[in-house]
Order: C-alpha cells, then sequence, then structure tokens
C-alpha cells in the first residue's frame, strides 16, 4: 500500500484508542475512583512520551531553540482554548453552591478531549513522517499513544456521560479526533518529505506542550480530587510503564 495510506492506518490507530476507552465507559459503569486512578495513570504515560519521546526526538532533530519555540506554543493553545471553554461555562472548578456538579464533569471531561485533539494532531504527524526513508514507524511512541489515548478517552466520556451527554455527541466527537489523527499521519507523510529539521521539531514539540498543560491543569487535579494519597503511585507506575515501553522499543 502507499506508504501515506499507512500513516493513515497508523494515525488511525493511535487515536482508535481514544474510542476504545470511551466505549469502556460508556458500556460499562466504572467507579469514579477507578477512573481517577486511571487517569493518574494515564497521566504518567503522557508525561514519559512527552519527555522522551517527543521533546527529545523534536530537539535531536530540529535543534533547542525549535523545541522550545513549540513547546510553548503548544502549552499556550491548550491553554487559550481551555479558557475559551472556561468562557463558555464548560468548567466549574470552584464552583459555587447552586453551580451542578455535571456542569464540573462536563469541563473536565470537554477539556481532556481538547488536549486530546491538541497533542493527538502532531503526535500522529510525528507517526506519518517516522515512515518517511523507508523507516517503520515508531513503535515506542505509538504504543505511548495507545497507553496514553485508553485512559484519555475513558476518563473524558465518564465525565460527559454523567454530565447527560448523548451517544451521539460522546462517539462524534471522539469519533472525528480519531479520524483527525489518521488524517494527521497521511498528511505528514505526504506533506513534510524533505520538511526542515526545524519544522519537525516545532510539530512534534506543539504535541510535547499540549500534553504536559492538559496534566497539570486537567489529567492531576481530577484525579486527585478521587485518588487522593493513591494519585502520586498511579502517574510514577503510568511513567514508568511508558519509559520501560520506550525503552525496550
Amino acid at each position: 500500500m502507499p506508504q501515506w495510506v499507512e500513516a493513515g492506518v497508523w494515525g488511525l490507530a493511535g487515536g482508535g484508542a481514544l474510542v476504545l476507552g470511551a466505549l469502556v465507559a460508556w458500556f460499562v459503569r466504572v467507579p469514579r475512583d477507578v477512573v481517577a486512578v486511571v487517569m493518574a495513570f494515564g497521566a504518567g504515560v503522557l508525561m514519559a512520551a512527552a519527555a522522551f519521546e517527543l521533546m527529545d526526538e523534536a530537539e535531536q532533530t530540529g535543534g533547542l531553540l525549535a523545541t522550545a519555540v513549540g513547546f510553548l506554543g503548544g502549552a499556550v493553545v491548550y491553554v487559550l482554548a481551555n479558557a475559551v471553554l472556561a468562557r463558555r461555562g464548560a468548567r466549574h472548578r470552584k464552583r459555587s453552591s447552586n453551580q451542578p456538579a455535571e456542569s464540573e464533569q462536563e469541563g473536565s471531561g470537554s477539556a481532556i478531549a481538547v488536549g486530546a485533539l491538541l497533542d493527538g494532531v502532531p503526535e500522529s504527524v510525528v507517526l506519518g513522517v517516522s515512515l518517511l526513508g523507508g523507516g517503520g514507524v515508531g513503535v515506542a511512541m505509538l504504543a505511548a499513544v495507545v497507553i496514553s489515548n485508553v485512559p484519555e478517552g475513558l476518563s473524558s466520556v465518564a465525565g460527559m456521560k454523567r454530565a447527560g451527554r448523548g451517544a451521539g455527541y460522546v462517539f462524534g466527537v471522539w469519533g472525528a479526533i480519531a479520524v483527525a489523527s489518521g488524517v494527521s499521519a497521511a498528511l505528514g507523510n505526504l506533506l513534510l518529505d524533505g520538511a526542515s529539521p526545524q519544522l519537525i521539531a516545532v510539530i512534534t514539540a506543539v504535541a510535547a506542550g499540549a500534553i504536559l498543560a492538559m496534566i497539570a491543569d486537567t489529567m492531576i487535579p481530577e484525579a486527585y480530587e478521587r485518588a487522593r494519597l493513591y494519585t502520586g503511585l498511579c502517574t510514577t507506575a503510568g511513567f514508568l510503564t511508558a519509559f520501560v515501553v520506550q525503552r525496550l522499543g
């Protein structure tokens, strides 16, 4: 098959893990404590992927300056997108007594979905670029994407479901993100063949910046609300899992 098609398939596979997590959360009544533990584990996986796969690869490819610009850019875009959600009432972390808990639950789910899109698209582009020059897909990167995407989909949909969102909305959101991931991987392979190392570094680092901002702003605070003392341990376990996968890959 054409290489860009192969890239699209791999990108869709990574994004499809979000849908898998969504399916679990939709059809299985997962206790909120379990969701929190899974979210903390996923945060650790994402931290390791950002540090050892994305940032390291970006710096080696295009240098420190391009990496720093992309990293900060990804974080800024995520924070701005999250601020827009807050202005529209999607998040009420410090809600008053007359603000429903459902708003907070839906808001955290929406924030995670935004983060998944902002880190998923550059991640998928990276997967597509990894096939250029006859190289295979980055197995460690793909594994980290899949391992982290399942908890993202599960934890986000759990909040959306409790907030009363229907199946059409929930699976429409995650299905669209999965398709966007596949398209991004295909386009990355088609359009970035011969692109400058600095551009590749910026794109790669954007994903890392969005990931870290989402972890700090959404995943860890939401996990700690329920998991409390277990949050640090679960996050550490996720980080170690991704680190081992990266080293063995």
